[in-house]
């Protein structure tokens, strides 16, 4: 290290590939390419990381290999309120009765992935389930930083980088009015 790396903490930390804070728990809901890339990104930033999928069958992209543990349901996950839980995929047919499982945690945020183009499907799925609406509201969506992410990778970095911002109180981006 030089003597400009050891006298500016930022700039050390970013030569040190120990110097990772804990971020808390990632959780990724559903086993799809989105999940992959998250959980890695997820692993190398300081997150611990976990899979949610409750068929046992389902291993698109080998994502449970990213995954630090995978559960089927969120009864056996026991999550605290480090855990951040972002739904990969908004067309399971599983998606209400999931995202309704992971509001009766005390995750600190719940995100659904989709575009802010399309009204969320989760929404009336909660509702159909009895699910109140301050709580339907604790839902984020869409999620991740407006880059105008299309690819599983990008998808995964603009939503990591939205969570860090977010746990950083920083103003990040969860803004799509632009």
């Amino acid at each position: 290290m030089t003597v400009e790396h050891a006298t500016d903490p930022a700039c050390a930390a970013a030569h040190d590939d120990e110097a990772r804070e804990d971020l808390g728990t990632l959780v990724a809901v559903f086993a799809s390419p989105v999940a992959s890339w998250l959980l890695h990104f997820a692993r190398h930033t300081g997150f611990r990381t976990a899979l949610v999928e409750p068929r046992q069958d389902l291993d698109e992209a080998g994502v449970r290999g990213y995954a630090d543990a995978v559960y089927e349901s969120f009864d056996a996950a026991e999550l605290d309120d480090t855990a951040d839980v972002v739904v990969t995929d908004h067309h399971r047919d599983d998606l209400g009765p999931l995202v309704r499982d992971a509001l009766q945690t005390p995750a600190r945020w719940i995100g659904v992935m989709g575009s802010p183009r399309h009204v969320a499907p989760h929404i009336e799925l909660l509702c159909d389930l009895g699910v109140a609406e301050g709580e339907i509201a604790r839902v984020h969506r869409p999620i991740g930083l407006n880059i105008g992410s299309k690819t599983p990778p990008e998808i995964a970095v603009a939503t990591l980088a939205g969570l860090i911002a977010d746990r950083r109180d920083r103003p990040g981006g969860f803004d799509f009015s632009g």
